[in-house]
């Protein structure tokens, strides 16, 4: 991207995934060194409706930017809404209004950045510029790298790297973000899903987190009160118990600067630091993703390139639909399916089981994920699943294999995630409701659930599946 001097006149504001107010850098530099700023949403269907798209994940993104325009109308702005490709978009508005500058949060993703290339260049054409500023990361990917200047590989130095390095100070909300005198560019209107040709969410919006900048300010204001984030360390891991932030989905769309979060939530406690080194591995994610592009397809192992792995319809539907007969598994899957949103031990449970016991490729769960995720973000939930899958940058190793029942007796002790997810088992007793199957014929009749009737049989036997996933796991290594 060319370095440019920023001219005086109008200047465009760009939002993206910077949908707030709040410590937001490329807002504040559009008011800072322009004439007057206008702020400006691109619904670009290539995302709309691409390979990852979401009705759950657009329907949060279109109230929060229902959310956003009410903000900036407070501040005596107005938010402008347009369709279509970027390249196109961005410099047509940019000339209807007569800026000769667009200000914009730097994106990570692989097609972010072709995006933006495209409308730099767009742009340049027009003898105007695009200015990409920090905001969507609390280091940038290229800002944390090793002594011999190359990306890290591995979490631990990486996190060691990124808590040492000074981070950027918080900006002040704009008390006032003025429209430019004669402005006449008409706003638009933020749209509905059946606007945009798109199906009504899949989650229940009841279960689903109030949007925009406001709602999620509150609940980084509740997660931060004597107490919450303290107990992070200890509670973060148990699916029945209310031990998280719930700020992904914030983070996901920038409601939230993650690092205003960081700022706030750091501290010496247990659970102010796991907390933080929480959100340090979104940053670690972001950067394999940018310096890695490939991982988006490929697995970053290559040495797993070779899995054999399988294609069995029938048993991923029953994982999709939370029908596989382990329990935590299920309820997991249900869980996404109902809220747009997993436990993150139960993501780990139910990628371990596509990936180890059922042997399928960890490209279906990760897209499965981002049909359904509110949250769900490219970098981090690629990362996830190829860490599940051993295939990806400090992945669990290849014989980490977790097993479902031991799991969910672990850190669903007492089986209330399951009951509340599987209602089928909610009479089943605390000591059998992670493996019902044990159950006699006299318990399942007390308890009201047949297993194979009421509830599924396991669709595998985990010991059987381990053993087979550690032979295939074996035959790739010994194939490099």
């Amino acid at each position: 991207m060319p370095a440019v001097v920023s001219r005086p006149g109008r200047a465009v504001a760009w939002f993206r995934r910077d949908l707030r107010v709040h410590d937001h850098p490329a807002l504040v530099d559009a008011l800072a060194h322009a004439g007057g700023a206008v702020p400006l949403f691109v619904l670009d269907d290539r995302l709309l409706a691409g390979r990852s798209s979401s009705p759950n994940r657009t329907w949060f993104m279109l109230e929060s930017l229902r959310a956003l325009a009410a903000e900036l109308e407070h501040r005596g702005s107005r938010l402008h809404l347009r369709r279509g490709a970027p390249e196109v978009v961005v410099p047509a508005f940019a000339r209807e209004i007569g800026a000769a500058d667009v200000y914009v949060s730097r994106d990570h993703t692989p097609y972010g950045r072709r995006r933006d290339r495209a409308v730099a260049e767009a742009l340049a054409a027009e003898d105007r510029a695009l200015h990409a500023r920090r905001g969507v990361a609390v280091h940038e990917p290229d800002d944390v790298l090793t002594a011999n200047g190359g990306p890290y590989v591995v979490f631990t130095p990486y996190r060691r790297a990124w808590e040492a390095r000074p981070r950027r100070p918080i900006l002040p909300a704009p008390d006032r973000i003025p429209m430019p005198s004669g402005l006449r560019a008409n706003p638009g209107h933020v749209p509905t899903l059946a606007d945009l040709g798109l199906p009504a969410p899949t989650a229940d919006l009841a279960l689903v987190p109030t949007p925009g900048e406001t709602a999620a300010r509150s609940r980084l204001e509740r997660w931060l009160l004597p107490g919450r984030v303290e107990g992070y360390a200890a509670s973060r891991d148990l699916l029945g118990v209310e031990g998280t932030s719930r700020l992904s989905q914030d983070l996901r769309f920038g409601l939230l600067s993650p690092l205003e979060v960081v700022e706030r939530a750091a501290g010496e406690s247990a659970g102010r630091r796991s907390f933080v080194s929480e959100v340090c591995w979104r940053d670690f994610y972001a950067q394999v993703l940018w310096h890695h592009p490939h991982v988006l397809r490929q697995a970053f192992q290559r040495r797993y390139a070779s899995v054999p792995w399988q294609d069995d319809p029938a048993a991923i539907q029953a994982w999709r639909e939370g029908r596989t007969g382990y329990p935590v598994v299920d309820a997991g899957m249900r869980e996404l399916r109902a809220t747009g949103y997993m436990h993150n031990r139960a993501r780990m449970i139910v990628a371990s089981f596509l990936t180890k016991d059922l042997l399928v490729d960890w490209r279906v769960g990760e897209q499965a994920f981002m049909e359904h995720l509110i949250d769900g973000d490219p970098a981090s939930n690629n990362g996830g699943w190829q860490w599940a899958a051993s295939t990806g940058t400090d992945a669990a190793p290849y014989f980490r294999i977790f097993n479902p029942v031991t799991q969910g007796v672990r850190f669903d002790p007492d089986g209330g995630y399951v009951r509340r997810w599987v209602p089928e088992l909610r009479a089943v007793p605390a000591e059998l409701v992670h493996a019902p199957w044990r159950m006699s014929l006299a318990e399942q009749a007390a308890a009201g659930c047949r297993i194979g009737i009421d509830y599924p049989a396991p669709i595998v036997d985990h010991g059987l599946a381990r053993d087979r996933a550690l032979a295939v796991y074996d035959a790739a290594r010994s194939d490099e």
